[in-house]
């Protein structure tokens, strides 16, 4: 594969070609399962005894996971923009959680002695999926493939509350939509559930185990009709108010109101338990050996939820506690089972994979990503030299820096924005990225910063402006004065 220059997919791409790997006999189902703030940590697969997560050790026994794999962003709208269509956060210009806010940029509250670079504001960002970027649910329903989406969806809009379905899954390739909105979480994850699309369940019942059943009774529905489906579960857990049943509460601890990292584990159980139905259904069905399955998460931890150990930071930030996020995929007699590899990845590389698991041909100039679909079966790994990601804003929490990004091998290039604290890392030896070789190292960074601008350049990325530049009514909120 060569780089083609109208398009930039990571570094290295094929100017053209098809799906790589035999076509399967009958195409897959495919179900795409992504949990929200999840971290790399947060389930025992990653060595963590800390969390209750059964039907994911097994899940990690029948199939591949992946140590060094990646959200496109470390905040969940342009990862989950990234998921949909294979393609960068920066190219698709959706680069931060939506909406972003005037409040993210302003000097003005408690936490002014912990922001620096208030001068600087964001790069433009839209807050709606451009509806001329092909989906993968779009591409795989025209080749005869049922589709659905259930769960949290935002990319539609700075409105939590707008009803307007053709900002929702509906209208980007998805047969069913159920709970997909604008929200970016639930508010609370007992019934009285109250969205603009979803207000199923009797009071007191679990989000998180509703979703699951729509799941549950998607698939039985979807088997009955006889074609491949393909089901993007993106359910709301483990997103911030972190709740859980009293029964799981009562596994932890004997308070009636236990501190977050208690509901944290109860919650991480819960949302295993959740998942674990989904899989149990495959089994029930009969289809297990004919669905290919996907588990990873659109960024890392909400800080203060659990301990990155020894991941630095969390949610928001580009370190690997912001970044770095469990994945796992299985499809029997295709995916190796048991294994473990280390090949990087990002969000990007779902949609080509998706499509290489059903024999579809797609050129691989239309996306950001590789298919791993080959890395998975143990023949091959993606030819790409380096990934990107690109953050021009500040977090909803303010503690970050604007930045982007690139990994090549074992060495990450930090580029700050909006200050001069420049970072390079060696991943192999310094995962905790505790060690700044910038300055011990000034040529390998020169020539990973040479990589990342151009590539900047190459995607159209936006990069942050001067605050005062910027005009006011661009983001929601109050501009503050001078």
């Amino acid at each position: 594969m060569k780089l083609t220059a109208p398009l930039l997919l990571s570094c290295v791409l094929a100017a053209a070609s098809c799906a790589s790997h035999e076509a399967p006999a009958e195409p897959p189902n495919i179900v795409f399962i992504m949990i929200d703030d999840l971290g790399w940590m947060d389930i025992r697969p990653q060595g963590n005894d800390a969390f209750v997560t059964p039907n994911l050790d097994r899940f990690a026994e029948q199939g591949t996971r992946f140590t060094d794999f990646y959200a496109a962003a470390p905040v969940c709208s342009p990862t989950r923009a990234a998921c949909i269509t294979g393609r960068a956060p920066a190219r698709l210009q959706v680069t931060n959680h939506i909406p972003d806010r005037w409040s993210f940029y302003d000097r003005r509250g408690p936490r002014d002695a912990e922001r620096r670079g208030r001068e600087w504001g964001p790069g433009k960002s839209s807050h709606v999926l451009d509806k001329s970027v092909p989906t993968i649910a779009q591409k795989l329903r025209s080749a005869g493939y049922q589709t659905a989406f259930i769960g949290k969806w935002h990319l539609a809009g700075a409105d939590w509350r707008t009803k307007d379905t053709s900002l929702f899954p509906e209208s980007y390739g998805f047969d069913v939509n159920i709970a997909g909105n604008a929200m970016g979480g639930p508010g609370t994850f007992f019934a009285p559930i109250r969205m603009p699309n979803y207000e199923n369940g009797k009071e007191g019942e679990y989000l998180t185990d509703l979703l699951a059943q729509d799941a549950v009774d998607y698939m039985t529905n979807a088997h009955d009709d006889g074609r491949p489906f393909f089901l993007c579960y993106w359910t709301y857990t483990v997103h911030y108010p972190i709740e859980a049943p009293a029964d799981l509460y009562a596994k932890y601890s004997d308070e009636t109101e236990p501190d977050m990292a208690t509901r944290y584990r109860a919650m991480v159980e819960g949302m295993d338990r959740a998942v674990g139905r989904v899989l149990d259904t495959l089994d029930e069905l009969g289809i297990a050996d004919d669905t290919l399955v996907v588990f990873t998460s659109d960024n890392g931890q909400m800080p203060g939820s659990s301990v990155a150990d020894p991941l630095r930071a969390a949610k928001g930030y580009l370190y690997e506690g912001g970044i770095r996020v469990p994945m796992m995929m299985r499809w029997p007699g295709r995916v190796r089972a048991g294994a473990v590899d280390a090949t990087p990845g990002i969000s990007m590389d779902f949609a080509p994979t998706f499509l290489d698991a059903a024999g579809i041909e797609y050129a691989n100039e239309d996306f950001d990503g590789e298919s791993l679909l080959g890395v998975a079966s143990g023949d091959d790994a993606p030819e790409r030299d380096a990934i990107y990601w690109h953050y021009p804003h500040y977090c909803y929490h303010g503690k970050n820096d604007m930045g982007s990004i690139v990994r090549r091998g074992n060495y990450k290039y930090i580029h700050h924005h909006d200050n001069d604290d420049h970072e390079l890392f060696d991943l192999s030896s310094d995962i905790g990225e505790s060690v700044n070789l910038y300055k011990k190292e000034p040529a390998r960074a020169a020539e990973l910063q040479k990589m990342l601008m151009e590539w900047l350049s190459r995607t159209g990325a936006q990069l942050p402006r001067p605050y005062g530049e910027i005009p006011a009514d661009e983001l929601p909120g109050k501009k503050r004065q001078g």
